[in-house]
């Protein structure tokens, strides 16, 4: 693709000439080729501007002015699109190029894109994930462990067989203690009714 840079070269207008030449000057300054059409001294230049200029970008005369910019058959624009574009660091985008990698147009057209699938990924977590995790703080008062939980349903259930082991223990060993208590008791007992029956038996 060829970018066509249509001027006069002949113009006896000051403002014109200014205007092409910060148009050839930027191009040259970014190296983009283009081609560089004279108006004032080939007519077939000059109909073929006219004719190829949309019929609103031309003016109430109907006589587009240069500078006017074409990417082969495509029309981009005059001198005002072209400075707007220049502040906005579009250029390539308006002369239908790619950007190269490192431009400031390209670093804008990536930042522009992580921006916009950033924002994507969060309204789907917004949609999802929050909605979730609301639901499982109701229920169990801690969205965190719910997450935990869902994360290993095998541990889940190994650590509530060992609770359930714990507990099932735990009373079997107070049963244990109690009974070697009273055994202990019963047998105090026992020797303490032996002494007494003994010096009994040696007053009789």
């Amino acid at each position: 693709m060829v970018i066509k840079v249509f001027l006069a070269s002949s113009s006896g207008s000051t403002a014109i000439k200014k205007k092409q030449q910060d148009v050839v000057g930027f191009l040259e300054a970014l190296k983009i080729d283009y081609t560089q059409l004279d108006i004032a001294s080939n007519e077939d230049n000059r109909m073929w501007m006219r004719e190829n200029v949309p019929g609103e970008k031309k003016p109430t005369n109907g006589i587009p002015l240069p500078p006017q910019i074409f990417n082969e058959e495509m029309y981009c624009g005059d001198y005002e699109t072209f400075f707007d574009a220049k502040e906005d660091n579009t250029v390539y985008e308006f002369l239908g190029l790619t950007p190269p990698p490192g431009s400031k147009e390209a670093q804008q057209a990536e930042n522009a894109q992580k921006l916009h699938n950033g924002s994507g990924t969060e309204e789907h977590l917004d949609d999802e994930t929050t909605k979730k995790e609301i639901a499982e703080a109701e229920q169990n008062g801690d969205a965190h462990t719910a997450e935990l939980e869902e994360d290993d349903p095998g541990e889940k259930a190994e650590t509530d067989a060992q609770e359930e082991n714990t507990e099932g223990e735990e009373p079997a060993e107070e049963d244990e203690e109690s009974r070697k208590v009273a055994e202990e008791e019963e047998q105090e007992e026992g020797e303490e009714d032996r002494e007494e029956e003994e010096p009994g038996s040696e007053e009789d």
